[in-house]
């Protein structure tokens, strides 16, 4: 076995485990093994705390217990492997095939899955505490949390708390965030189609030129330093409700952009 003393590269991993040796609680903090053919490795109890496995093919690997938290595990093969009890919080799975694999007890609180993730059959992956497409989040604590890009449409997020969240470029179409705690948070350029947001608070939420089309918000708990610069499909009538917000809340200023929250509504989008 490969002792933290003898442990050299990725190459020297793959030597070992080629020659059918384990790496049982192996220490591979932040390894890259991006791409790398690990089919049927012992990787049981590994710590292997963001690591790049992107693209890696771990096709019938014991993974049981293994510590992966914050890996990135994009595109990567996991058919039939056994991931019983492995700590998957916060790693990304966009586009990763699960197909037959063990998740039994995994831990997968805020896990990024996207519509090409492939979950094992019956998995009940939407209520597993990951965030991707259709999830239910519902009072999710997701503060601060980066969500750059991230696929939520659909998701339910009643009530979830995402103060000062990344959500920039966010999809959120449909997504419901009714009563939403959204204050500081970050969405530039999100999709917002459709979205319903009654009661949410978005005091000092970021949302420039983000897609409002059709959102769905009968109150807001509050607007104060919201910043709507260049919002698309803003229509007059929604802009006209925004603008009827008390007169502190429309005159506090973006903390970041300086903009008060009725100067930004006074501005049109850009139409391209």
């Amino acid at each position: 076995m490969i002792t933290r003393e003898t442990q050299k590269t990725p190459q020297d991993v793959l030597a070992v485990l080629k020659g059918g040796l384990p790496l049982s609680q192996e220490d591979l903090y932040q390894f890259n093994l991006s791409g790398f053919d690990l089919q049927t490795a012992n990787l049981n109890k590994a710590t292997l705390i963001r690591a790049d496995l992107s693209k890696a093919n771990l096709s019938a690997a014991d993974l049981s217990g293994a510590d992966l938290r914050g890996a990135d595990l994009s595109q990567a093969i996991f058919r039939d492997a056994n991931l019983r009890a492995a700590c998957l919080y916060r790693v990304d799975l966009s586009g990763a095939d699960l197909r037959g694999a063990i998740l039994t007890d995994a831990k997968l609180l805020g896990a990024r899955y996207d519509s090409q993730t492939l979950f094992p059959e019956g998995f009940a992956y939407k209520s597993s505490g990951a965030i991707g497409p259709n999830a239910n989040l519902n009072g999710a604590q997701l503060n601060t949390a980066n969500l750059r890009n991230a696929d939520l449409q659909g998701a339910s997020l009643l009530g979830a708390y995402l103060g000062g969240a990344d959500l920039t470029l966010a999809n959120l179409q449909g997504a419901r965030l009714s009563q939403a705690d959204l204050r500081t948070a970050w969405l530039p350029g999100a999709y917002l189609r459709n979205a319903r947001l009654n009661g949410a608070n978005l005091a000092g939420t970021d949302l420039r030129a983000a897609d409002m089309t059709d959102v769905e918000f009968e109150h807001l708990e509050s607007i104060a330093g919201a910043d709507f610069t260049h919002v698309q499909g803003l229509s007059e009538e929604m802009r006209s409700r925004l603008l009827s917000q008390p007169p502190q809340e429309l005159d506090t200023p973006h903390a970041l952009t300086r903009r008060t929250t009725r100067a930004s509504l006074e501005i049109k989008a850009i139409r391209i």
